[in-house]
């Protein structure tokens, strides 16, 4: 069974990241758990998939949405440990660095994470801290 964790969604100012989404350049991303980086050798370019649960405001700290929708996203060209959001996801649901996301992840490179069993990841965000002091809204 998957790793379920929450992420903290990290990136650039959403002016930049509106300029890089036109040109479909990585704009925003999260970090995947020490223990999964470590048991899959994580590299530049693996595919990491699973399900995007619920996206939270970090203005409010509340959940916006709950999309359970399945995903295959890469982690960037220079390192294994930040799995890029792609540009057709940060436009459906206006995405920033200033939110978080529930994620369940079930296969890295094809191989399957956790056979047989289900984990919380260690570095789950904590609920107390998902109302950030400075946020930026999304520009469309």
């Amino acid at each position: 069974m998957p790793e379920k964790c929450r992420v903290g969604i990290c990136g650039f100012d959403p002016m930049l990241v509106k300029g890089y989404i036109a040109q479909n350049m990585r704009a925003i991303w999260w970090h995947i758990s020490d223990e999964l980086y470590e048991e899959f050798d994580m590299k530049p370019g693996m595919k990491v998939s699973g399900k995007l649960l619920k996206l939270y405001d970090g203005k409010t700290g509340e959940e916006f949405a709950a999309p359970n929708e399945d995903f295959v996203w890469e982690t960037s060209k220079e390192v294994g440990i930040a799995v890029l959001i792609p540009p057709d996801v940060i436009k459906a649901h206006k995405l920033t660095a200033f939110m978080f996301a529930d994620l369940l992840i079930e296969k890295i490179d094809g191989k399957k994470v956790y056979p047989g069993e289900e984990k919380i990841s260690k570095k789950w965000w904590p609920d107390d801290k998902m109302k950030l002091d400075f946020t930026l809204d999304y520009i469309g």
